[in-house]
């Protein structure tokens, strides 16, 4: 079922398995994503496809701009005259799949309007909790190189989003049939959901099941604690020695535990997706740039512009220095 629907996304992002794969996987890991990339290279064609593949689940679409409130995401009371009392109105938050469009366009305010419903799956307002449907994930795209006019995410929402994903341009043979498919409709939403509500429940079920032996779970240790050792403030009170060789490290703070969990989990359904009933290595290896990159934080001299951030290096240059287990 994952291969099919992989397929059927890929028929509207075409020749880009791996970034619907990762996106996949995130949607099945019960996890947020963050589609990062330059204009034009489908992230909403993609964050829509996801939304629309699961039948019959309530899918709403947020347009970040400078001037949206938090109760424009949220929702607000609203005054009943008749019956003199105030009644919660559910902002477009509530919905299986939230579509947050642009989400750098909106004031940091507004952005944080949805720390805590990404976390806890809740709305808190006026002191009473409100509950979003389940399942509940958040797509969010952004535009790396358009500045002005934006806002950052700041470290804290960034470490909500289970992974983020860059597309990338086509390849020529990609882009043309991109060019003779122009003639037909590229609208996410004609895709036919292939995912049925409980369909989607047994799916998610499913990697709990997985086994992670020992050697592999150290494994994950391994290369998260090695984000640390190389950060300036490795988290423990001391301070990081730029990989032990006295180099300027080139972080500022490494990954966290939840950087840890998350890298598990979706090496979890990355080995169920694969027909596995545990989880291998390559699990791991494959995954932990979209996992682990967007959680480090850079040294300013590190920060570059475009998708492929310095960050992505560093955990390119650390799976390659820590030893695989066999």
């Amino acid at each position: 079922m994952f291969n099919r629907l992989a397929e059927a996304i890929e028929e509207y992002l075409i020749g880009k398995r791996w970034a619907v794969e990762s996106a996949l996987i995130c949607l099945l890991a019960r996890g947020h994503l963050l589609v990062e990339d330059y204009p034009g290279l489908g992230k909403t064609l993609l964050a829509g496809c996801l939304a629309g593949s699961i039948e019959e689940a309530s899918v709403h679409r947020i347009q970040f701009t400078p001037d949206l409130l938090p109760t424009d995401v949220t929702g607000t009371n609203i005054y009943l005259q008749d019956k003199g009392t105030f009644r919660f109105h559910e902002g477009p938050v509530f919905a299986n799949v939230v579509l947050a469009d642009e989400i750098n366009r909106a004031s940091p305010r507004t952005q944080s309007a949805l720390l805590e419903v990404m976390e806890e799956g809740q709305v808190t307002f006026d002191g009473k909790r409100h509950e979003v449907p389940q399942p509940f994930m958040v797509i969010a795209t952004q535009n790396p190189v358009d500045a002005e006019g934006t806002y950052p995410l700041p470290e804290a929402q960034l470490d909500r989003f289970l992974m983020r994903i860059h597309i990338g341009y086509p390849d020529r043979e990609a882009e043309r049939l991109i060019l003779d498919k122009n003639r037909r409709t590229t609208d996410a939403s004609k895709l036919v959901p292939w995912l049925a509500q409980p369909e989607f429940a047994t799916m998610v079920r499913v990697p709990d099941h997985v086994e992670v032996v020992p050697e592999v779970r150290d494994y994950v240790l391994e290369i998260v604690a090695e984000t640390r050792s190389i950060a300036a403030f490795p988290g423990d009170g001391s301070r990081g020695g730029g990989a032990g060789n006295g180099s300027a490290p080139p972080l500022l703070l490494g990954a966290s535990p939840r950087g840890s969990l998350a890298l598990l989990r979706a090496a979890r359904v990355r080995a169920a997706a694969r027909g596995r009933d545990h989880v291998v290595p390559e699990d791991v290896k494959a995954l932990a740039g979209p996992v682990l990159a967007h959680r480090l934080v850079l040294m300013p001299s590190g920060i570059s512009a475009g998708p492929g951030t310095e960050a992505d290096t560093i955990v390119e240059e650390i799976l390659r220095r820590v030893r695989v287990p066999s």
